[in-house]
């Protein structure tokens, strides 16, 4: 008897709707939908300035990262990694929520030059940090995967919202 039930209970969790099989609702899955980008943004709380350690000055270990929508439509995300250094600009092209903590983020690293290159990013963002955890350029291989810096083992540094 006890193993017809069993029987009973596996064919039965075959056959649950796709909504019963839903995880329990988050906080996050009580969230609007967010209508652009600035919202998305704003949602993830992402705007403002970032960095390893706030209080030390910009280095290539401690980048200093500043995002803002300058205009409508338009998201910029700045990195200083310190004097002597030209500051890394990307003008975001769009992006979407993958699941709580990750979000995947479509750039165009330093728009407008010759050295101009779209790239796909993905973050963790969670309890006032972000983290790059995936960043590879269009047509090429990646730069960044797990977290970890492809070919030099280092894993990316986390940055704190600053202020």
């Amino acid at each position: 008897m006890v193993r017809l039930l069993v029987v009973v209970l596996m064919c039965g969790a075959l056959f649950v709707s796709p909504a019963m099989a839903q995880k329990e609702p988050t906080s996050d899955a009580a969230k609007p939908e967010p209508d652009t980008l600035e919202d998305l943004f704003k949602q993830l709380d992402l705007f403002g300035a970032w960095a390893s350690d706030c209080a030390r000055g910009p280095s290539p270990a401690n980048p200093h990262v500043s995002i803002t929508a300058p205009s409508e439509g338009l998201v910029v995300e700045m990195h200083d990694i310190g004097p002597g250094y030209a500051a890394n600009q990307y003008s975001v092209l769009s992006a979407q929520q993958m699941s709580g903590n990750r979000v995947q983020v479509d750039m165009l690293f330093q728009p407008g030059t010759q050295i101009e290159e779209r790239q796909t990013l993905v973050f963790l963002v969670r309890d006032g940090t972000r983290r790059t955890l995936f960043n590879q350029p269009q047509g090429g291989e990646p730069r960044v995967k797990d977290g970890v810096v492809v070919g030099r083992g280092i894993k990316t540094p986390t940055l704190k919202k600053c202020g």
